[in-house]
């Protein structure tokens, strides 16, 4: 027996006031060329371990989610975007069984999560998350029987990430903040006392335990060459959201060239690279030029600063084109290590990109600094900065034994005074050394008892 509309529809809203045309399924799938109006998807990436959805965009609009029967599906429809390429559909699994996206009619895409017959949602456990402002996910439960008391109207209110909000219990909004490295910082601070004639500030934090070192880590500094981080990761951010491509290829400027560190100075103005030789340039090798030109095609410095407010980054300011040898661009480490957070833990950029993006930043030629300090076969993905009276460098280090953590710190320094790249060094191998301990806390005590 056909059943009715009443009864065959159980609906119910989420109105996000957010952004959305990037949807996330397993690797990202691409748009073709988008149409000259309206909001259009990009791609779209559904995790189909966690059962976790990730979407991003640009333009305010507000999905309208229905719950359907003769099967179960998922409906999410989307006033006002265009989906710009014919409809798509992958494969998930046995009970999520797969997702589609479609032109529903002239002025609405529609997104379908289809489950096996006998099967639905407790809608009062999927939950919306707001990771920043421009930044969504969405977890939906482990689907469960027909059968199951469902409600018959549910309005699903998003909650606000800690990366826009002031919630000390995270950092990032991703990381759980557990303790202080109490028992490390009087062997810091007494590096510290032995450098006087340097200022720092440095951030760490252990990702499987939350525990971190903060000593200054909000005081601003020069950003020097690590403003160049953050302008990497906005790169994939819009590559994943369809705006660039790394076969694109750019055009050296005269007005964006620049002396300082990097060989593209030195190649005739006019000369054309792709964007992936730019990016890698401007991180392997610190090349200023391919930063600037880097900055231009991203919309300038402008645009950029916004995006990094929009991450929760406070003092991560891009205020003149490179080389800044005066020190106008400005950052701290605990925004460095807030921007690393975020991407080890896919909450800016896709799967694909952060893996990209950590293997750039694991092939820098600059190993003086963190990476001096690390045991063998520690690996580190980080970018380091250095305009003669400032140096710093910000890393995320995987350990052989498999912990894992974020560092920054910056120093000023009398001008290329080698004693601060010393000081920087022997910081990062007291705080290895110390997360290398089986039990980090009992092995600093017991190695201060020792020395009493």
């Amino acid at each position: 027996m056909l059943l009715t509309h009443k009864e065959n529809i159980l609906k119910f809203s989420w109105l996000l006031p957010s952004f959305l045309s990037l949807f996330l399924f397993g690797s990202t799938v691409k748009a073709a060329a988008m149409p000259a109006a309206g909001v259009a998807i990009a791609n779209w990436h559904f995790d189909s371990n966690r059962n976790h959805l990730d979407f991003t965009t640009d333009e305010n609009v507000q999905p309208k989610v229905q719950l359907l029967t003769n099967p179960t599906r998922l409906v999410i429809d989307l006033s006002g975007v265009t989906l710009g390429y014919p409809q798509t559909s992958q494969r998930v699994g046995l009970v999520i069984q797969n997702i589609r996206i479609e032109q529903f009619n002239a002025e609405t895409t529609r997104m379908v999560v289809t489950l096996a017959p006998g099967y639905t949602f407790d809608l009062a456990q999927v939950k919306l998350q707001e990771e920043s402002p421009n930044h969504w996910s969405v977890q939906l439960p482990k689907p469960v029987p027909l059968t199951a008391i469902q409600p018959k109207y549910l309005e699903i209110t998003p909650s606000i990430s800690p990366t826009v909000s002031d919630n000390s219990t995270l950092f990032a909004g991703v990381v759980p903040m557990h303790s202080p490295m109490k028992a490390l910082e009087p062997q810091i601070k007494a590096l510290m006392s032995r450098y006087s004639f340097l200022k720092t500030g440095m951030f760490f934090l252990d990702l499987d335990t939350g525990d971190y070192l903060d000593i200054g880590g909000d005081r601003v500094f020069p950003a020097a060459s690590t403003i160049k981080l953050p302008i990497l990761i906005a790169y994939f951010q819009d590559l994943d959201a369809g705006k660039v491509t790394l076969q694109e290829n750019l055009t050296m400027r005269r007005d964006l060239v620049t002396n300082g560190s990097g060989s593209m100075q030195y190649e005739r103005v006019g000369k054309k690279y792709t964007a992936l030789e730019t990016i890698t340039k401007m991180i392997t090798i610190s090349d200023n030029t391919a930063t600037n030109m880097i900055i231009d095609r991203l919309g300038g410095a402008a645009k950029l600063n916004q995006r990094f407010r929009s991450w929760g980054l406070k003092d991560t300011v891009i205020r003149h084109l490179l080389a800044d040898l005066r020190g106008t661009n400005t950052t701290s480490s605990e925004d460095m290590a807030r921007v690393l957070a975020l991407v080890v833990n896919n909450k800016l950029v896709s799967s694909q990109s952060r893996e990209q993006v950590l293997d750039i930043l694991r092939h820098t030629t600059v190993r003086t600094l963190l990476p001096a300090g690390l045991g063998k076969g520690a690996i580190i993905a980080n970018k380091t900065g250095d305009i003669g009276f400032l140096i710093g460098d910000a890393g995320f280090i995987t350990m052989p034994n498999g912990k894992r953590y974020l560092a920054a710190i910056f120093v000023t320094r009398p001008y290329k005074d080698t004693r601060g790249r010393d000081f920087i060094r022997q910081v990062s191998q007291l705080v290895y050394n110390y997360l290398n301990q089986p039990n980090p806390v009992a092995a600093v005590n017991s190695l201060n008892s020792a020395t009493r």
